[in-house]
Parts: structure tokens; sequence; C-alpha cells
């Protein structure tokens, strides 16, 4: 299976209100440095294959995206939406909501 696949099935398994890292996925996959390239999969494949993108955030709790498509108060509304608190800078408590 390539990093890829993988990468996909990972972000297809996290719960519902919960969000993990980058860095998290990358490793899990095999790949304990491709965070960003978790990140690029990501914004070529989130909508085609209806990934839940919005999950994925970086180490620090923050989101972090900078892509047109999908900004930072589209990302908040839809955690939110599952019942993740996010603060107005944009941060998530990895410690309550973090997955695995």
């Amino acid at each position: 299976m390539s990093f890829k696949d993988k990468v996909i099935q990972i972000v297809r398994k996290i719960p519902y209100g919960k969000v993990t890292t980058y860095g998290t996925v990358a490793v899990l996959a095999g790949l304990p440095r491709g965070g960003r390239l978790v990140g690029g999969i990501l914004h070529a494949n989130s909508e085609k294959l209806d990934l839940p993108w919005q999950r994925i955030i970086n180490r620090h709790g923050y989101i972090s995206t900078k892509c047109l498509e999908h900004p930072k108060k589209a990302q908040k509304a839809l955690l939110e939406a599952e019942g993740v608190e996010v603060s107005d800078d944009f941060i998530v408590n990895l410690e309550k909501y973090g997955w695995p």
C-alpha cells in the first residue's frame, strides 16, 4: 500500500469530534517526517474522496492551513459543528480532543 493510500485510510479512521496532527498521520502511515506530504495529500484529495480534512491540525494544536479552498474559518466551523472547542486564535486542546 502506498503512503498516500495509508494516509487516506488513517484520516478516515479519525473519530467524529477528534483531531490529530499532520505528523501523527505521517508516523502512523510509516513516514515519520512526512507531515508536509500529508498536507499535500489532503489538499489534493479531500473533496474528491470526501475526507474529514478538518480533523488534521498542526503539532501545536493550531489550525495552520493557508489554503484559500480550505480556510481557517471553515475548518474552525466544521470542528465546532463536531463539538470540538476552537479558540478565537484557532487553537484546539490536543490533550482533550487529540486522537489516537
